[in-house]
């Protein structure tokens, strides 16, 4: 299939640049696959499509204060957003400018580099060239050296430190909101969902941002199952794909893990013949990484590049909650493969029609 099959017109001011004020309150479109009708709710209602003994899929990863900001040894500026943890304190991480970061170089970072950000991203009163001019603070929290270069253009980077990592990451970081996001967020937990657990993402399983802890807990009353996966989003959400013909573009791996309980609750659901809703893209790719030709999944760990376009036969997903997706992007093809190609451009162009909010914090769609 081409490229230019999964593109669309999204006029820039549809793109949610804050969050709503209240998560559940977003536009939810409802997707029926039988029938091909489109219908407008509101995310709250998502309960009405759930049933006593369906079980909901939700990616319990918890974004980290990602992007980073440092100098070289010569004073330059560099910025860092930290993509995988490879072992202990060695990382892959996207790195700009990153032409004259080589093997063996260094880079240098302080709470003053966030501050500084902060400031000019908030209030636009300090200019770069006045941030290159303040002097550096005698106090460096972390230390990153580089390893290596991938075939991606990344780093595998190593860093030292005196202290705990993540509380280090707390004070200098910044959240890794998407570029097209371009006002700053000033409650950092409002990109996290509320059920977040385990650190290790730079960037949001966006689909579940709709919930709430009310919302969730009349789910369960309602007598639906709730399993967790843990994925921790990298690379491929800021990858775009290049190739024309889809099938050549290459994705990149992500970390995952599922415990027994929650691999327990999964098969349960699929032996009862009841539906697994997956809470998002990330939560799908991880069932369908780990499912069995009958959709049994198992307690397991590992990492996976699974690149689902249309073709591709579901083996354990019934239904699907997700945001909308960028044009031409990895997430539009799975979502076509789900929900048929002509099907979701048709409801993407509705979405335009009537206004929906788009991308990271923007509304949601449920497709049965």
């Amino acid at each position: 299939m081409k490229l230019s099959e999964f593109n669309y017109d999204l006029p820039e001011e549809l793109i949610a640049q804050v969050p709503i004020q209240n998560r559940d309150q977003s536009r939810l479109m409802v997707l029926d696959r039988k029938s091909k009708k489109i219908e407008d709710r509101i995310f709250k209602e998502i309960i009405e499509y759930l049933e006593p003994g369906d079980c909901l899929v939700r990616n319990n990863t918890k974004v980290i204060p990602a992007r980073l900001y440092g100098k070289k040894e010569t004073g330059a500026n560099v910025e860092f957003v930290l993509l995988k943890n490879i072992e202990g304190d060695i990382w892959e991480a996207m790195v700009r400018p990153g032409n004259k970061l080589h093997s063996g170089a260094k880079v240098f970072f302080e709470i003053e580099n966030k501050q500084k950000v902060e400031l000019r991203e908030s209030e636009n009163k300090i200019s770069n060239k006045n941030i290159d001019n303040v002097e550096k603070s005698s106090k460096t929290l972390l230390v990153a050296k580089i390893l290596s270069s991938t075939d991606d253009g990344t780093r595998i980077v190593k860093f030292s430190y005196n202290g705990i990592f993540n509380e280090i990451l707390d004070q200098i970081g910044l959240m890794p909101l998407p570029p097209y996001i371009h006002e700053s967020l000033k409650e950092k937990d409002r990109y996290q969902t509320v059920y977040a657990k385990y650190n290790g993402s730079a960037a949001a399983p966006t689909a579940g941002l709709h919930f709430t802890p009310e919302l969730i807990d009349k789910i369960k009353k309602k007598g639906v199952e709730i399993a967790n996966v843990t994925l921790h989003v990298g690379i491929g959400t800021f990858r775009p794909v290049k190739e024309e013909n889809i099938e050549d573009h290459k994705m990149h791996t992500e970390h995952y893990q599922i415990k027994k309980e929650d691999a327990d609750k999964i098969n349960k659901a699929k032996r009862d013949g009841k539906k697994v809703i997956a809470v998002g893209t990330t939560s799908c790719r991880t069932l369908e990484s780990v499912a069995d030709v009958n959709g049994i999944v198992k307690e397991c760990e590992g990492d996976t590049g699974i690149y689902i376009y249309p073709g591709y036969k579901f083996k354990c997903v019934d239904s699907l909650i997700t945001n909308f997706h960028l044009p031409e992007s990895t997430l539009i093809m799975l979502v076509s493969a789900f929900a048929g190609r002509e099907y979701v451009m048709e409801a993407y162009r509705y979405a335009v029609n009537e206004k929906y909010r788009f991308f990271s914090f923007g509304d949601a769609m449920l497709i049965k």
